[in-house]
């Protein structure tokens, strides 16, 4: 049962309560008590090595804690933390965890370190394909704070689930470190591995979550490493500082990822999003809704329009189906980028007006709009651009999170 229930890189681009899947499914919400919701998320890949990144989820650890550090969207009274094994294939053994406010690197702030345990007890065994989630544990964080979630594994591992390209610098010490408040011992590692959640049991005025579905531009966008200025970050502070109800804000984001197919040149740009809707966006608790951009390397695959309209048809009458409201994000610009011929441009010129056009989503999110030249639609602007004419900097991060509507998100109760 999925818990909803219960509970940088650039790729070739690189009145009456409705509860629906992903909804709170006590009174809690109705009542004005607080809830559990889904402050942070990250999609997951197999463990592989990477070329280019020092990650080491490929070979897997042994004997060693990974502190991976996590900007929460929306703050709550307490947390649980989702570990995952979702690609493993045996068995990991979790021998200690931990979570904790972030003071500066990987130094925790004194007195806010809780050790994590699993139906009472400090170890845990996840199964290959499975996940843990922790028991609830008492610690209020604010909303847009940083918390650090070590994971100590015996290992040996084998390969690892993680996220690997994060903007994000993260944290690896040899033993158990997990209940360490100094980050004395440990060493740098770009890569979250071995957790995919964090939950906060938050107030009323934050209702659900809205899951941001992607690849790259979404993941990362080639923005500011450890500043969090990735869209769905500036989203979230948007939500955040609105009257009234709002929203937390999951990033489902991966970087390379691909709509309709899984990537030839490497597993870690992850299985395509129509093969991951129901782990990254129909788990997410208390999910409300979901906002897809993804495309433009489907388009760098010589993906056709009718075939990338097929797919956004799939994931909408999907997610529909969960009881969920979807809105389809044009795909930015990419002219002048490694993607750009004339074939493609047509492509992404027509799903482009399908998406502005055909109704089929809840409502329409013009990133391209939002960021392209003004008389050239097919170029980012250059206070955009973060320089490879694809993925938009932390201005056009920015521009992107200020073009959602913010009354189209259902934050009623």
């Amino acid at each position: 049962m999925s818990r909803r229930r219960g509970l940088v890189a650039a790729g070739v681009a690189v009145a009456a309560i409705v509860l629906v899947p992903g909804s709170v499914t006590t009174p809690g919400t109705a009542a004005g008590r607080a809830h559990w919701v889904a402050a942070w998320g990250a999609s997951s890949v197999v463990g592989t090595p990477i070329p280019f990144s020092s990650c080491p989820a490929g070979a897997g650890l042994t004997d060693q804690t990974v502190r991976n550090v996590i900007h929460l969207s929306a703050g709550g009274s307490s947390v649980r933390v989702r570990l995952s094994n979702a690609f493993g294939t045996r068995s990991v053994q979790v021998g200690h965890a931990s979570i904790a406010l972030q003071a500066a690197n990987a130094d925790a702030v004194p007195g806010t370190l809780r050790e994590l345990t699993f139906g009472g007890r400090s170890q845990v065994t996840m199964a290959a394909g499975g996940h843990a989630l922790s028991d609830p544990v008492d610690l209020p964080v604010p909303a847009l704070s940083t918390v650090l979630v070590s994971v100590y594994l015996p290992g040996p591992t084998g390969p690892l689930t993680n996220h690997p390209f994060t903007a994000q610098g993260n944290f690896l010490a040899s033993g158990d470190a997990t209940l360490s408040v100094s980050g004395t011992g440990y060493a740098d590692t770009p890569c979250w591995m071995a957790v995919d959640g964090v939950d906060v049991k938050a107030g009323p005025k934050v209702t659900g979550t809205v899951v941001a579905l992607g690849d790259s531009i979404t993941d990362t966008a080639n923005t500011t490493g450890n500043a969090n200025r990735r869209w769905p970050d500036a989203l979230a502070r948007r939500l955040n500082a609105r009257h009234g109800n709002t929203l937390s804000v999951v990033n489902a984001g991966l970087g390379g990822n691909r709509l309709l197919e899984p990537r030839p040149d490497g597993d870690f740009w992850g299985v395509p999003a129509l093969a991951r809707l129901e782990r990254d966006v129909f788990a997410q608790t208390g999910v409300r809704a979901v906002i897809l951009l993804e495309g433009v390397n489907d388009i760098g695959f010589d993906a056709t329009a009718d075939q990338l309209i097929a797919g956004y048809q799939q994931v909408i009458a999907q997610t529909r189906a969960q009881g969920l409201r979807i809105f389809g994000g044009t795909i930015t610009p990419f002219g002048g980028s490694f993607v750009d011929t004339p074939q493609r441009r047509q492509v992404w010129q027509e799903v482009n007006a399908w998406i502005r056009t055909s109704g089929a989503f809840d409502g329409m999110i013009d990133f391209a709009a939002a960021t392209a030249l003004p008389d050239d639609p097919f170029t980012l602007r250059p206070e955009y651009d973060s320089g490879d004419h694809l993925h938009p900097n932390d201005a056009g991060c920015q521009a992107m999170a200020d073009a959602v509507p913010l009354h189209l998100l259902p934050t009623r109760p």
